[in-house]
């Protein structure tokens, strides 16, 4: 037991009065010495929300006084929650204590949960803030200025009150610093720390995102530093104990434009069936426990990803250098073997330390002309393609077992977006998912899923990618949807996840395949990294982990180091003790920063619709619905840009949003307008800042 927790049990001891520090520190016989270290823990404490400070100076357990402590998630429409354990807690707009969104929050129950109802709070006191720094833009007064924050969950403006000689201009997009917080109808107040420039300069949107989120775009100088006394080259005693690939046929298959090449593959046929292996680059080999490297790709967590730059988990030095599995060039890697029967059973596996050339670097788009017959591409790669028939043979018998078993497989393609020098968006697509795609996926599938079984009954502390079993509360609102619709799942209070993958298959190019997809899949919780083993339930594996990116995330690159030091002499229990601690944070972490990179690439991808569409205002286009709110219902068009039809501007009938079957209805007319409907709409109106499309239906 830590001392945080054993002070947290004190604290909830029933004997316990409320006292002040002092008195805190002479009953347990605090030394001097310890008196910073101790005063440290019980400022933790409150600002976890553990304990409070009363107005007495005294300390108690925030449960006794009926707070509890949480994440705050704001809205646009100023209300917002408070994310806790025991179910979200509504917290109405005139209750949020000048909140702003992600602040951790001390709040008061006044109105417990029900079957129909969240519970209800207010927030009493901010314990941590979010952030304090805001990116906006900034609107210039006489004598003053105002930050507009771009998040426009956060309702305030903040008072600028020095800005002069500082080279801001109205409009510019900015960075400001809160000074003062403030009371909840008063304006935050802050200061100009950085100029990002005007919004139409190419690049300060998605440099206005990057900042927005915390995301660092640059690596310090310690950093670099460090990345570059990392050699280039392999030395021949760095290959020493190393299983040698180099003979093998390893080829690489990505995107056109990947320079952070993660994994290699290599298929050959067996008596028995076919050998996979699946080499991934040794990227611990060159990032060092602890060292600055570490500490800067745990506090990333990943690479983000946007339409005109990448923003690396690793210094360029090692994501697009020595890490990288680079055409016909040795490279260290940490590879997978497996033994696959002509079913698709793994009869037999090996994790080992590595050393491969690739014969080729490979697209996905060339492999798949090549599968489909492409004479000039066939000729040119003649070499290796025996290995790509056999590739796709063994990716089709995987793929069957996969989904026979029970895995999901939604069928919702990413966004393709192409610029212009200037960084304008001239093309957006959805991106075609192709054989040479499955063939990666499968092979990737396989190998995380037979790594996190062997180390999880290796009994070593792991982080595990995880997606839990979904609450029957949705379950059963999921199933009763479905059954208006005429289909139903089977042993619905617990249903396997085939019983969900069979009726995809069943609904698959029908008019029910959008709004049915779409249900389930918000039915469905959210996958994150756990260093408790809880299965994968849309891919139906009882284990599953990411091993197979190391370059770009961080999870995979902590259990490498853990395979590593497994696989070269097993691990003490002093450092067992060290890892387990180590793991439950880098999960919990590592989810945080899955989140936070998401939610910036899905803005930076807005931004760059709303500047594809805002020429476009007046054009019609056929879309279908793709979701319905209360408010109106969002179309997407072919090249998956959304946009919002509003329920005001639908004035043939007074229509009514029904929850339960995602649809609004009319209320003379009877008239349904329903996830998956087919429309023909106009654009009415497109706002770049806010990244918002407007439709009106033709």
């Amino acid at each position: 037991m830590t001392q945080k927790e054993k002070l947290s049990a004190f604290f909830a001891d029933d004997l316990y009065v409320p006292m002040t520090l002092d008195d805190i520190k002479a009953v347990l016989g605090v030394p001097d010495g310890d008196t910073a270290e101790f005063e440290n823990i019980i400022k933790e404490l409150c600002d976890d929300g553990v304990i409070v400070k009363t107005k007495k100076k005294r300390y108690v357990l925030a449960k006794t006084l009926g707070l509890v402590s949480g994440k705050f998630q704001s809205t646009e429409r100023g209300f917002g929650f408070m994310l806790c354990g025991d179910g979200d807690i509504f917290i109405p707009s005139d209750k949020t204590g000048g909140a702003m969104n992600g602040d951790t929050v001390s709040v008061r129950i006044t109105s417990r949960k029900t079957k129909t109802k969240r519970g209800e709070g207010e927030v009493v006191s901010v314990l941590k803030r979010a952030s304090e720094y805001i990116v906006g833009t900034f609107e210039k007064n006489r004598n003053f200025g105002f930050v507009v924050p771009d998040d426009r969950r956060i309702k305030q403006d903040i008072f600028i009150s020095k800005y002069k000689n500082s080279g801001v201009k109205d409009g510019d997009k900015v960075v400001c610093k809160i000074t003062e917080f403030n009371a909840e109808r008063k304006n935050p107040e802050g200061i100009i720390t950085e100029i990002l420039g005007n919004y139409a300069e190419k690049g300060v949107d998605v440099l206005s995102v990057i900042k927005r989120f915390g995301i660092d775009d640059e690596f310090d100088v310690k950093t670099l530093a460090e990345a570059d006394k990392i050699s280039e080259e392999i030395k021949e005693s760095e290959i020493q104990n190393r299983r040698d690939f180099r003979k093998d046929t390893v080829i690489t298959i990505d995107g056109a434009d990947a320079k952070d090449l993660d994994d290699a593959v290599c298929v050959k046929k067996s008596e028995n069936g076919y050998i996979l292996s699946v080499h991934i680059a040794d990227v611990t080999h060159y990032v060092k426990e602890n060292g600055a490297i570490d500490k800067e790709a745990y506090k990333r967590g990943t690479s983000v990803y946007f339409a005109d730059r990448v923003v690396p988990m690793l210094p360029k030095k090692l994501s697009n250098g020595i890490c990288s599995l680079n055409p016909r060039v040795d490279r260290l890697t940490l590879s997978v073997i497996m033994e696959i029967d002509e079913k698709g059973n793994l009869t037999n596996s090996e994790v080992c330390e590595g050393i491969i050339k690739t014969k080729e670097r490979m697209t996905y788009e060339d492999v798949t002309k090549i599968l489909d017959g492409d004479k000039e591409l066939c000729k040119k790669y003649k070499h290796i393609l025996d290995d790509l028939y056999l590739m796709q043979t063994l990716a089709l018998i995987l793929k069957g077992k996969r989904l026979k078993k029970g895995g999901i497989d939604f069928d919702f393609p990413e966004t393709k977006i192409e610029l212009d020098e200037n960084g304008r968006p001239i093309k957006i697509s959805k991106r075609e998912i192709t054989i040479a795609n499955s063939i990666i996926e499968e092979f990737m599938l396989m190998c995380n899923k037979t790594v996190a079984e062997t180390f999880f009954w290796a009994s070593v502390p792991f982080v595990y990618r995880v997606h839990e079993k979904p609450s029957a509360e949705k379950i059963t609102a999921f199933n009763e949807f479905v059954k208006n619709m005429g289909f139903s799942i089977k042993g619905a209070s617990e249903p396997h996840p085939k019983e969900f993958a069979r009726l995809l298959d069943k609904i698959k190019n029908t008019p029910y395949e959008r709004i049915i997809s779409t249900a389930l899949l918000r039915s469905l919780m959210k996958a994150k990294y756990s260093s408790q083993n809880a299965g994968h339930f849309s891919l139906a594996f009882e284990y599953y982990c990411h091993f197979t990116s190391p370059i770009r995330r961080y999870p995979d690159l902590a259990i490498h180091r853990i395979i590593k030091e497994f696989l070269n002499g097993g691990l003490t229990e002093e450092r067992i003790n060290y890892l387990t601690a180590f793991t439950e944070r880098t999960a919990v972490h590592s989810s945080e920063t899955e989140i936070t990179a998401q939610e910036a690439e899905r803005e930076v991808c807005d931004i760059k619709k709303a500047e594809f569409m805002e020429d476009k205002v007046g054009g019609e286009f056929d879309g279908i619905i793709s979701s319905v709110t209360s408010f109106g219902f969002f179309v997407e068009l072919e090249n998956s840009v959304e946009g919002l039809v509003r329920v005001a501007d639908l004035d043939d009938d007074y229509y009514v949003y029904d929850e339960k079957t995602y649809s609004l209805r009319g209320e003379r007319s009877g008239k349904i307008y329903k996830i998956g409907d087919e429309v023909k709409v106009i654009v009415a109106n497109v706002d770049v800042l806010s990244h918002k499309i407007d439709f009106v239906l033709s």
